[in-house]
């Protein structure tokens, strides 16, 4: 369904209910790839030679997309900011790509 067709077809009401469902059961091929990179890891681990690897592997292991990420933060730290304001901007940022304002960061 287009943009243009769900603004014509869908109310507000509808759309939160739509984006509260989501916050409870998330949908979409991200999610899929997630549950897959799941089981895979969990048949992977079961059958893996501790040995060799000791350290079990988690899902985004596994998920193509993610596997850059992976390998730029095995050892990554949380980024945590004393001023609160700032550390809720960091945070719009790198979910949203804008900061409050509409600044687009991205």
């Amino acid at each position: 369904m287009s943009v243009s067709r769900a603004m014509r077809e869908i109310d507000s009401a509808e759309f939160t209910e739509w984006l509260a469902y989501y916050d409870i059961e998330p949908f979409g091929e991200r999610f899929s790839d997630l549950r897959t990179g799941l089981i895979t890891s969990a048949i992977y681990n079961v059958n893996r030679n501790v040995k060799a690897h000791p350290n079990a592997f988690g899902a985004l292991h596994f998920i193509p997309w993610a596997t850059e990420r992976i390998a730029a933060n095995d050892d990554a730290q949380p980024v945590l900011l004393p001023d609160k304001e700032a550390q809720s901007n960091l945070i719009s940022a790198a979910l949203f790509g804008v900061v409050p304002g509409g600044k687009k960061t991205v």
